[in-house]
């Protein structure tokens, strides 16, 4: 079955869920105004606080909030085939994903740009906002540092990426100069100058590899780990201005792209979807996923389509940078659609692949062998690429050879596998390291307001010493796993946290609003809490039985199980305490009781419809 008619389709429903689902969020639950003033505004501190350019903000969200997820986790769920990735990818980003950042973004705006957990003490209680405070610290470090290894483990091998990559972060301090203090407000001339020094340090990066710049750029993975985290530290206590935003900004140029030139391919070359619409691992027993297609597809492809991760972006960095408030519909609703466009179109290039090849490439030769597949074009791929691909799990490779496939097939490309290849991991490498910065900026704003209820000046973003303190803390702490090694024991479970999150995000936006009077409106938000609560919670009780506690009864592996168990099962206890303190409100407001003031307010909406809950 051909690939182009499910992508058209996919585009028109996007399309069609922006024009009138994301106006209708606007207009009659948000009610953005551009007259009442943004924190950016009123806040505007020149170092956090800074309003910004629409264009360069909504290239700096997508950037932060697209991660390795949309990447690798549809690659892994076409496991169970083509149709289960492809439904979920494409009513989960327009119903529940995009809602999601929007409201959270749009929440945000309204109590001052505050974190996510600053919103949920505010609007549910002084329990929740603990509770979400512990969750989220929790997410943040296990995302960072499971985001970092595959950055490590990408740029290990490719020092034309290692300097594609670095070299962003010179022309966008330029970039940042230039249209903030050089010619403030001249956004097209910073623009041209800064997508012509990344593409041309794309092209002149596959000319590094065998030259003593190439071997210089070689590094070890803890060289590697080292200038992550040091990179990581500047991005988030320099002004946004200067670095973060402008090289997320760059960076969307290179991935937007990317992405508009896959799906244009696509079209054009109209490849065939070699993996069935459905497989026999939906039942369980895959080599890839241990369990069933529900719910495991829900939580393998996560960010793709909902994740809570986006809510700790659309509630640190981008609040405090929007200029004006209708630019929140195009920023939080519109990059999202773009990241579910990016989950299928990663989907469809590993559907393309013959289903034996995706998984020899996907799973350990030992393994691949019990299948009963014989690969089809396996080493003539590897011939193309210049490399050995087969049992090179995680998904990024076959990610990469299914790119390459696409764009090798247009006319006159064919020569071209293996620069489309190595082009392809050094775009993976760069999708997830612009999520590394603007998280670590993030979970220093939640680490400044947890610190500042023992002492009030770490709350102030610009109060330098609170920036650095918080940073590093913060730094070591995913830096500190990579370095060791432990992120691989708690890995397997991020995509439970990860999921959990967006319920306690899409459970705080239902409380806001409830609180408000919105309650007739609250099933934009609480029709997906409920989808995604239940079956992640599900998901996280079936990887605890299934998975990890067979691990734990094992003398090798022992400590992993019990690391992933303990884990898992912490980060569910702190998502069900949230969403009780919330559904106690709701419960309260569905009996007509008097609400406690949210403290403060602050979330104005649209005219209230009649009091009541429904």
């Amino acid at each position: 079955m051909n690939a182009a008619p499910f992508l058209f389709g996919a585009l028109c429903v996007m399309a069609i869920a922006y024009r009138y689902y994301s106006a209708f969020i606007a207009a009659k639950l948000l009610a953005l105004d551009d007259s009442r003033p943004t924190p950016a505004v009123r806040l505007n501190d020149g170092k956090d606080y800074h309003p910004t350019n629409r264009w360069v903000l909504f290239g700096h969200h997508f950037a932060a909030i697209s991660g390795a997820g949309p990447l690798i986790g549809p690659v892994l769920a076409a496991q169970f085939g083509f149709l289960p990735g492809f439904l979920w990818l494409l009513g989960g980003v327009t119903l529940a994903g995009a809602v999601h950042d929007f409201i959270a973004l749009g929440l945000s705006v309204r109590h001052d740009g505050k974190s996510l957990a600053e919103i949920a003490r505010r609007e549910i209680g002084p329990l929740a906002g603990f509770s979400a405070s512990v969750a989220i610290v929790f997410v943040i470090v296990v995302a960072l540092a499971g985001l970092g290894i595959a950055v490590v483990n990408a740029l290990a091998e490719s020092p034309w990426a290692v300097f594609t990559i670095g070299a962003t972060i010179p022309a966008a301090l330029l970039v940042g100069l230039y249209m903030n203090r050089l010619r403030p407000g001249a956004i097209g001339e910073a623009s041209a100058i800064g997508v012509f020094l990344v593409l041309a340090a794309v092209v002149l990066g596959a000319k590094v590899p065998g030259t003593r710049l190439g071997d210089a750029l070689t590094l070890s993975r803890p060289a590697l780990t080292l200038t992550i985290a040091v990179y990581g530290f500047f991005a988030s206590v320099l002004p946004v201005w200067l670095l973060l935003a402008p090289r997320d900004y760059l960076s969307s140029y290179l991935k937007l792209g990317t992405i508009f030139a896959l799906v244009a391919g696509t079209m054009i070359v109209m490849p065939a979807l070699k993996m069935p619409m459905t497989t026999a691992f939906i039942h369980g027993g895959g080599p890839i996923i241990p369990g069933k297609a529900f719910p495991f597809v829900f939580i393998t492809i996560a960010c793709g389509a909902i994740s809570g991760f986006h809510a700790l972006v659309s509630s640190g960095t981008t609040p405090k940078m929007l200029t004006k408030e209708t630019d929140a519909r195009m920023i939080g609703y519109g990059a999202m659609l773009l990241e579910g466009l990016v989950g299928i179109v990663a989907l469809t290039a590993a559907c393309a692949l013959e289903p034996a090849d995706y998984f020899a490439i996907n799973v350990p030769a030992a393994k691949f062998a019990t299948l009963g597949l014989s690969p089809v074009h396996l080493s003539e791929l590897s011939a193309a690429v210049g490399e050995n691909i087969a049992g090179r799990t995680g998904g990024a490779v076959s990610l990469a050879v299914g790119f390459a496939q696409i764009f090798s097939a247009l006319p006159g490309m064919r020569p071209l596998m293996a620069y489309w290849y190595h082009f392809a991991i050094m775009f993976e490498a760069l999708f997830i390291l612009t999520t590394i910065d603007a998280g670590t900026r993030v979970g220093r704003f939640l680490l400044q307001e947890f610190l500042g209820k023992a002492f009030a000046p770490f709350q102030k973003t610009d109060w330098l010493p609170g920036s650095l303190i918080a940073t590093g803390l913060l730094v070591c702490a995913w830096g500190g796993l990579i370095a060791s090694g432990n992120i691989s024991a708690i890995w397997p479970m991020f995509g439970v946290a990860n999921q959990l999150l967006a319920a306690v995000a899409l459970s705080i936006s239902t409380s806001a609003l409830i609180n408000a009077g919105q309650g007739r409106r609250a099933w934009v938000t609480g029709a997906p809490f409920c989808f995604v609560t239940a079956t992640t919670l599900y998901g996280g009780f079936l990887s605890i039985r299934d998975n990890f506690l067979p691990l734990a009864k094992q003398t090798a592996t022992a400590t992993l199980g019990w690391v992933n168990a303990g884990l898992t099962s912490l980060i569910m206890i702190c998502a069900l305490v949230v969403v009780c303190d919330a559904g106690r409100r709701w419960w309260k407001a569905w009996r007509g009781e008097a609400l406690p003031a949210p403290t403060p307010s602050g979330f104005a909406l649209s005219p209230a419809p009649p009091s009541g809950c429904c």
